[in-house]
Order: C-alpha cells, then sequence, then structure tokens
C-alpha cells in the first residue's frame, strides 16, 4: 500500500520565530502586530493567525450541516448549481421587462429579482393581474423561481401587488419570494406609521395567509442591505439582521405560525463588498446568530436562506470598469461564505439602468466562478482556517452584543422610532467618508489612480417619458385574501390608491455611494472645461528626477482625483508657461514637487520666483514643517500630503462649490 502523500514533505516546517524575526526586520524593527487592523466596530483582523486563535478543541462552529450552521445548513451542495443566479429585471414598460426576463433565464440566470415601481422610475409598473402576465409570459415558475422587489411600497402596497400576482395565473406550486418587509420600509424611508407595531402583527399574520395559498414560497425579507447601503458596519448589519429577523418570527408566531413554519417564510438578504475576509465572515456570521435566534424560539434545526447581494455604496460612476473587479470579489466572497442565491449588480449601475452587455456580465461572472471556478464544490472551504473561524466568531460575538442591546431597548421597531440605530449609522458613515478624504480608505480609480482618459460604458435610456411617469400613491385597505378577490374581480392597483401622509418620520437610513464626493469634483472639472475654463496645474519640480519624482506622481494623483490635468515643463521654461497663462487672462496654479532637503534650500526662493511670474496659487507638495510661515510669506497657499482632506482642499484650492 503507497505511502501518504504530503505535499508538503519537500518544504521546511513553518516556523513562527523566524516568520517573526522576518516580518521585524523589515518593518525597521515594529512589531509585526503593527500590522493589524481593526474594522469600524473594533474587530481586530490580524496580520498573522495561528492554532492559539482558533484551537481545535474548543471549536464551535460544528460539522456542515449541523448547529451551530456557522458552516452551512445543508450538507451538501448542488454540483451543478451550488447557489441560485439571480438577477433583476427592471425596465419599466412590461413588455420590455418580459424580453429582459427572458434574456436573463436564457443567459444562465436561475432565477429572476422584479423590480417592482408603479411611478416607472426605478422598475416595472405593474398595474393589474395582466401586467404580471406579460412579465411572465414564457416562464417557467416550476424551474426559475421569482423574487418580488417593491421599491419603497408600504406593507398594504406589498400586499397588493403579491395579490396581482396571484390573481395572474401562477401556479400555487411555484416558487416566489414575496419580500414583504414594512420594518425594512421604515428604515429606508423613515416613515413610521402611528401604530408600528399594528403594521408588523398584520405583516405576520399576510405573510401566514401568503404561504397557506404558496406553499413553496417565502413571504418575508429581512433585508439588512439597508444598514451596508448607508453607510453601517458589518457588525451593525448583522444586528439589525437578527433584530428585524427575531420580530418577524415573533408576528407569526402571534399569528398562528410554527417557529419552524416561520423561519422558513423569512429570506435573509445581505450586502457582499469587496472585502474578502470581511465578507465571507459575515455571511458565515449571520448563520451562526440566527441558529441561535432560531433554537431560542424552538426551532432548533430551522433552515435560513441567504441572499447576498454585490454592494451598491462600493461602486463608482468614474472609472466603472473598476467595478467589475469588486462585484467579482463579491461574488466569490458569496459563493465561498455560503449564500444560497448570488445577485450582482451590473458594473454600470451607478450610471443609469444597464444594458444588454452590462447585464450580461453579471451573469456570466456568476457562471465562471461556479463551472470553471468550482467555486461551490466543496462545502465552507473557509472551514477550519484559523484567520476566517476567528473573524466569523469575532464578528458574531459583536453583533450579538448589539442585537441583545436593541431588544432590551424594545425591538428593532422602537429602537428606529427614537432614532438611535439610525444615528449610530450615521456615525459609523461619516467616519469612513473622513478616512476616504484622506485617503486612508481607497476606492480605485475615483480617490486613487483616476483615469482621465476613460470611455464611459453604454447604458439603457429610460423608456418612458415624463408624462408617462405616475404618482407614487399609497395602496390603503384589504387583507391578502380579499385583495386577491379584488384582484380577479379585475381591480388594479389604481382603484386601490390614495394620498397617505405619514404620522411620524425619524431620519431614514438614506443609500450612499463612497465615491459621491470626488465625483463631484469630477462633474465640476468637466463643467468647467466646456465653460472654456480647463482647470489645470502646472507642476514645478526641484531637482533631479530621484528627488522630485515621488512627490510630482503624489500631486499629478491628487490633482486627477478632481479631474484636473497636470503639466510638467522643463524647469528653465517654467516661467515664461507661467507667464503665458497669466497674459492670457487666467490664474495659474502651480505645485513645487521636490525633496524636503530641496524644499529646504530652493522652495522659497521659487515660490517668490513663480509669484513675481504671475501664479495665482502655489502649492507645495508634502508638510509645511518648520518652515511654513516662510514659504507662506513667499507666497505659497496650499499644502498637500498623506491625510489631508482631498475633497476639501481640492475644493479650496480650485475655488469650487459643489454643492
Amino acid at each position: 500500500m503507497a505511502d501518504e502523500l504530503s505535499l508538503s514533505a519537500e518544504f521546511p516546517r513553518a516556523d513562527e520565530q523566524l516568520w517573526r524575526e522576518i516580518a521585524t526586520k523589515a518593518l525597521d524593527g515594529a512589531a509585526p502586530e503593527s500590522l493589524n487592523t481593526r474594522t469600524q466596530h473594533g474587530v481586530t483582523v490580524k496580520a498573522l493567525y495561528s492554532e492559539a486563535d482558533w484551537p481545535s478543541a474548543s471549536n464551535p462552529s460544528g460539522a456542515p450541516g449541523a448547529a451551530p450552521f456557522t458552516r452551512g445548513s445543508a450538507a451538501e451542495r448542488d454540483p451543478y448549481l451550488p447557489w441560485d443566479i439571480r438577477q433583476e429585471a427592471s425596465s419599466p414598460r412590461p413588455a420590455d421587462a418580459a424580453r429582459e426576463v427572458l434574456e436573463a433565464l436564457e443567459g444562465g440566470a436561475s432565477s429572476i429579482e422584479l423590480l417592482l415601481d408603479r411611478t416607472g422610475r426605478s422598475g416595472v409598473q405593474i398595474w393589474s393581474a395582466s401586467d404580471f402576465a406579460i412579465v411572465l409570459e414564457g416562464v417557467r415558475l416550476d424551474l426559475a423561481s421569482l423574487s418580488l422587489a417593491p421599491v419603497g411600497a408600504s406593507l398594504h402596497e406589498g400586499l397588493s401587488l403579491a395579490a396581482l400576482l396571484a390573481s395572474s395565473g401562477v401556479s400555487a406550486d411555484a416558487r416566489i419570494d414575496f419580500n414583504l418587509d414594512p420594518i425594512g420600509v421604515m428604515a429606508q424611508t423613515g416613515r413610521i406609521p402611528d401604530a408600528p407595531s399594528d403594521v408588523v402583527a398584520s405583516t405576520g399574520a399576510a405573510a401566514v395567509d401568503i404561504t397557506s395559498a404558496f406553499p413553496k414560497s417565502a413571504a418575508l425579507r429581512v433585508d439588512a442591505r439597508i444598514v451596508h447601503e448607508a453607510g453601517g458596519t458589518e457588525v451593525q448589519e448583522l444586528a439589525y439582521m437578527a433584530a428585524a429577523g427575531a420580530e418577524y418570527v415573533r408576528s407569526q408566531m402571534i399569528a398562528g405560525a410554527s417557529a419552524r413554519a416561520a423561519c422558513r417564510n423569512l429570506l435573509f438578504t445581505l450586502s457582499v463588498g469587496p472585502d474578502l475576509q470581511i465578507e465571507l465572515a459575515k455571511l458565515r456570521a449571520a448563520r451562526r446568530i440566527w441558529a441561535q435566534i432560531a433554537d431560542a424560539f424552538g426551532a432548533s434545526a430551522a433552515e435560513m436562506r441567504i441572499q447576498g447581494c454585490s454592494s451598491k455604496r462600493m461602486l463608482s460612476k468614474r472609472d466603472p470598469w473598476v467595478n467589475v473587479l469588486r462585484t467579482t470579489a463579491a461574488c466569490f466572497a458569496a459563493g465561498v461564505g455560503g449564500a444560497d442565491i448570488v445577485l450582482l449588480n451590473a458594473f454600470s449601475d451607478p450610471l443609469g439602468r444597464p444594458g444588454p452587455a452590462a447585464r450580461r456580465l453579471a451573469r456570466n461572472t456568476q457562471i465562471i466562478a461556479q463551472e470553471e471556478s468550482g467555486l461551490g464544490r466543496v462545502m465552507d472551504p473557509a472551514g477550519g482556517a484559523w484567520a476566517l473561524e476567528r473573524l466569523t466568531e469575532d464578528l458574531a460575538s459583536a453583533a450579538w452584543g448589539l442585537f441583545q442591546q436593541m431588544e432590551r431597548d424594545g425591538g428593532v421597531v422602537q429602537t428606529l422610532s427614537a432614532g438611535r440605530f439610525q444615528a449610530a449609522t450615521a456615525q459609523a458613515r461619516e467616519e469612513r467618508e473622513r478616512a476616504l478624504a484622506r485617503r486612508k480608505e481607497w476606492v480605485t480609480g475615483v480617490n486613487d489612480f483616476p483615469d482621465l482618459t476613460e470611455t464611459p460604458p453604454q447604458v439603457a435610456t429610460p423608456p418612458l417619458r415624463e408624462d408617462e411617469l405616475a404618482p407614487n400613491r399609497a395602496i390603503v385597505g384589504g387583507t391578502f385574501s380579499t385583495l386577491c378577490a379584488a384582484a380577479i374581480e379585475g381591480a388594479n392597483l389604481a382603484d386601490l390608491s390614495a394620498d397617505a401622509t405619514p404620522a411620524e418620520n425619524v431620519a431614514p437610513l438614506s443609500q450612499i455611494r463612497l465615491s459621491a464626493p470626488f465625483e463631484a469634483l469630477r462633474d465640476r472639472a468637466e463643467a468647467e472645461t466646456a465653460a472654456g475654463r480647463k482647470p489645470e496645474v502646472i507642476l514645478a519640480v526641484l531637482g533631479p528626477l530621484s528627488e522630485h519624482s515621488a512627490r510630482a506622481t503624489f500631486a499629478q494623483n491628487f490633482f486627477a482625483v478632481a479631474g484636473v490635468a497636470t503639466t510638467s515643463p522643463a524647469p528653465e521654461d517654467l516661467a515664461a508657461q507661467v507667464r503665458l497663462r497669466a497674459g492670457a487672462g487666467g490664474v495659474p496654479m502651480v505645485c513645487l514637487c521636490g525633496s524636503d532637503k530641496r524644499y529646504a534650500a530652493e522652495a522659497q526662493s521659487a515660490a517668490s520666483a513663480l509669484r513675481e511670474a504671475g501664479a495665482g496659487r502655489i502649492i507645495l507638495a508634502g508638510r509645511p514643517g518648520e518652515n511654513e510661515a516662510v514659504l507662506r510669506s513667499a507666497g505659497v497657499s496650499d499644502f498637500i500630503f498623506v491625510g489631508v482632506d482631498v475633497p476639501a482642499s481640492l475644493t479650496d484650492i480650485l475655488g469650487w462649490r459643489t454643492s
């Protein structure tokens, strides 16, 4: 019998102490722990993990398919479709949406998420059962599942849409995610009704009615994306998920559902960003948290379906091609993290409704991940990895503490009504925005390495004219069964419409994009150029290339963030270039670039000469240091360096208003 094959036999055994010595030397004497980072919620991410971080003897993650389900809720995954490839359809006209649905299914998607918006601005206009019939013509819902995503819909609006779908000829055996989520609507819009607890109770009753009519479907969505897309942390997203999920289970059990049936009636939706470690661990932590909650309700073997959606806040309008890399990373994290459903936004999503090529690329990213990369062939490939197991547990523990606090405060609805959760999310968003502004965090192509020669992709033009857009009126009245009866009689949403005013307004969890402040600068630069005032900065390099190269590159990248090009004339031509621009009525901006020693010897005289030549604004690439007063007296007005607030500095230097 052949000896066991050891793939590491030819390599020396790893020695942690040797690694530490080499790392310390490379860090100029600093300890390797100096490379550790912390998430916004204080969870440590180490540079190096060891068995001490995750001793196998006390491993709480269990086995695949066993409690606490950190490693997945199923014993094995379908090798042909390890996760459901879901794609959005959002064309406003039902006939156009129908073509989009068939294109997605024929192109490899296994389910469809219909964005529904009665106004026609952000999704499909559905006003009657016949509209649903048009959209779903030729679709076999026994083979492809359907997910409804009503944009900002109240409970009654969501119920009305569900009733129209039920009355459109859909089989009771169809697999549909109806995605009622009034808590999510409250959080996202800031509209809290007079008696929010009554709304939640009505939601539980409606969910029981829907699953009685459609036993293979799920009625409710726990949409934690709302927190992520508003700038919240991973811990806040997980805590909200736990609190909203618990609220929906309670409401269904009051309506007569068993704990197990109530848990199975939920679809958990989480955002997945580009950080592979964090996002992968977040999905695993979500299962660990929910297993504990389900067990407390008496549903110890409850299944948890997770839909991972690529983050929208990470997408950029500028250099959108980098979005392909971001969504690919999200796909990897979702697939390896064990998501049951994955939905990738098109890379051109921030620019407008995506065209066929962008939608195809979003589908093919998942198909390649499944069929060529084989990401779904192994159950929980992260299992046993010290780093990912430790990170999973730390995220789960931090989120559990926040969830318990929300429960002590009266639950998720009460916490939202008081505005506490929104305030904490806003604080996290502001911290991240400050880090981005100072380039401690990066959005490639936006606040780092911007491409001023980019060619934007084409997007689909909105097919509805302004006069075709419908007003967004609220739907009132009726349970699911009565609304179904009305729909069968031929009623449409317009017949049930009435203007409604929310009883109370609180701070909403509004969606953001991290790159928006920088894109506003680029937009302004283009507007200035179109008006014949193209902004430009002249780089005044001091000393040889070896001395000025680093700071000249930094300055070029810095100004490119605002869409401002730089030129670097030869030193002997510098003064003439400044005089030429000043003589043409401009206000030349010049940036000095050199080493600290060169600044000490030449910056003062160089700035004085540039001011005499007509430079309107003189900037120095580097910290002011001890010579700040001298340099300012010579004409230097601004200093740009690593750690400066980039949007604020550029706005001030360029004299722009971006609001």
